[in-house]
């Protein structure tokens, strides 16, 4: 390094590995040997290390050099390492089995390019060298990192001068690793069925070759990545472990065996000329089923732009569909052994029904959800939407209790993750179904600043620009809402909101398609009718309208102006009133 320069440090924690007795197992069968190796290595051990997020340094023959961020990340990299080397070798040939030794070490390194250097590699490698075949030695400074936060057990073996460290090292061996058996090793490093679910999303395929279309089919890989990951009850798969199987084909139920993972987003890119086709599948890798696919055909103007584009489409796509899989998931299990997050997707599972029953039912999963996980705010947030679906359904045995039942279930959303756009988003709700939208706003925005994608915080927002009269802003955040979120399951309630937007807008036409889609949706909510007559009757349409009342009053026979009037949310007198006037000349009893 030329004089002068400074040199860039960092702390890292080095694992270093490489294979026991390797001279003489080339020396018995090298290529045999090479191809053992090469198949580990690409099937084992550098997805295990991408996994743990990791960066592998170099590679040396039979050795290993691998970075990462954090000691855990590294003792639990090297635990999972030795299970997996030992698995495989149950049941081989005894003399031609690999077996590593591995070193971790936590320390100042000097960064060169992509290569490290230093006393805290050094000392890695020399502790790889103490450690017994299919053992893991660690130094003092990692086993401090370490202990308590992984599961194994440490001897402390002293302190010892390791050739060309100046300073003895106290050393510590794990001694799960080598003292298990092979199954019983296998079995207690498994990891823990996980509290929420996991995905990965691959890189997707370029099917064209150019490198301008490798960008961005790699970008719009990154983006999805980004995006889910605001999603906090998504556990999303880092890039460096996805991209992992960059080049490669791979099964569904491989790659979620390796990583951990519940949900596999794949797909491919392929550019003709000025346009683009993007295609992309989501599977549940347990069962290998494909779970959604779509098709995204655009003219290439603005790559970015488009990349963008389709980015949010996608994402607005998956995370509703990922619902709709863990609420099936969950209500097919026994209800004796329901963790917290199988209650709470029964609970949302009931909450999507919006019968009286259902909505009672729900509030009880959520409920014992969080006595058995407190900390759980989705579970708050359900809780919130249950009390809102009673309110506005008009089905809630007392509307003040449950106005003040929603907003204190928000505030422990909140105070369960601040972080959450979902918790925001929830309060926001709250706040509107207390028609106090002005409050509802802030929280609603910083839903949006968490999770951009998140289209019920859009939903909320253009809510209460409806019920405040500001019919404007509120077709802009409902149209983006449906946009986002295209297959949701509270799409008839976004639906009926558009329709009373283009009500305040005086635009009849527009509220009476969009009331007729809200209708064609799922269960019976009486302002989806209510937003159909309105409409109709502005347009003198007094036939239809007949005809859509009887169909109202045989499910609501309460159903009249002073019911939607004392029901509805409106703070707006303007724009209620010119609410009703529409449901007058509609016919609709006083």
């Amino acid at each position: 390094m030329a004089k002068g320069v400074e040199l860039e440090r960092r702390l890292a924690a080095i694992l270093a590995a490489d294979v026991v007795g390797y001279s003489r197992l080339m020396s018995r069968d090298e290529a045999g040997t090479l191809e053992r190796l090469t198949s580990m290595r690409q099937g084992v051990l550098e997805p295990l290390i991408a996994r743990h997020r990791g960066r592998v340094v170099k590679l040396m023959g039979d050795g290993f050099l691998v970075e990462f961020a954090s000691v855990v990340a590294a003792v639990t990299c090297a635990l999972e390492w030795q299970a997996s080397v030992a698995e495989q070798s149950v049941g081989g040939d005894g003399e031609a089995s690999l077996q590593f030794r591995i070193g971790v070490n936590v320390g100042d390194v000097i960064v060169e390019g992509e290569d490290i250097h230093g006393d805290g590699v050094n000392i890695a490698a020399r502790l790889e060298a103490e450690a017994e075949p299919g053992g893991i030695c660690l130094s003092d400074d990692a086993y401090r990192q370490a202990k308590g936060k992984v599961e194994a057990e440490f001897e402390d073996l002293g302190e010892h001068s390791l050739k060309n460290i100046s300073d003895p090292v106290r050393l510590y061996r794990v001694v799960s690793v080598s003292e298990l058996s092979h199954d019983s090793l296998a079995l207690a490093l498994l990891p823990p069925e996980p509290t929420k679910p996991a995905i990965a999303v691959l890189p997707l395929k370029n099917l064209g070759g150019d490198a301008e279309q490798e960008y961005f089919a790699d970008g719009i890989s990154e983006d999805i990545i980004t995006a889910l990951s605001r999603n906090r009850w998504l556990m999303v798969i880092a890039r460096n472990s996805s991209f992992s199987y960059k080049g490669q084909t791979v099964e569904p139920a491989q790659v979620g065996k390796q990583l951990g993972i519940r949900y596999l987003l794949d797909g491919s890119v392929r550019k003709g000329g000025s346009r683009v086709r993007i295609a992309v599948q989501l599977s549940d890798t347990e069962s290998g089923k494909q779970i959604w696919a779509e098709r995204y055909d655009r003219t290439l103007e603005d790559i970015f732009a488009v990349q963008d584009e389709v980015t949010e489409a996608i994402v607005g796509a998956i995370a509703p569909e990922l619902g709709k899989a863990e609420q099936s998931r969950a209500t097919t299990k026994r209800s004796g052994g329901l963790s917290a997050w199988d209650s709470y997707q029964r609970g949302m599972w009931h909450l999507y029904r919006r019968t009286k029953d259902d909505l009672r039912e729900a509030r009880r999963f959520f409920e014992t959800a969080l006595s058995l996980d407190s900390g759980l705010s989705l579970a708050c947030a359900g809780l919130v939407d249950a009390y809102y679906y009673e309110i506005v359904l008009g089905l809630a045995d007392s509307m003040k209790e449950n106005r003040e039942r929603a907003l204190a279930a928000a505030r422990r959303a909140v105070e369960a993750d601040p972080d959450d756009a979902a918790a925001h988003c929830a309060m926001g709700k709250a706040r509107i179904v207390r028609r106090e939208h002005a409050l509802a706003v802030p929280d609603l925005n910083l839903a949006i600043e968490l999770n951009p994608s998140l289209a019920w915080a859009h939903y909320g927002l253009g809510a209460s620009a409806v019920f405040s009269g500001d019919a404007d802003s509120a077709v802009e955040h409902l149209e983006r809402a449906i946009r986002l979120s295209p297959r949701d399951q509270h799409m008839g309630s976004f639906m009926v909101r558009l329709a009373e937007a283009y009500l305040l807008v005086q635009e009849y036409g527009q509220a009476v398609d969009w009331a007729r889609k809200a209708l064609q949706q799922q269960g019976f909510q009486w302002s989806r009718y209510a937003a159909l007559l309105a409409g109709l009757g502005f347009l003198g349409e007094r036939e239809e309208a007949a005809r859509v009342l009887n169909d109202c009053l045989e499910q609501r026979p309460d159903f009249s102006i002073s019911m939607v009037r004392e029901g509805h949310l409106y703070t707006d007198t303007d724009s209620l009133n010119h609410y009703l006037e529409g449901l007058r000349r509609a016919g609709v009893p006083a």
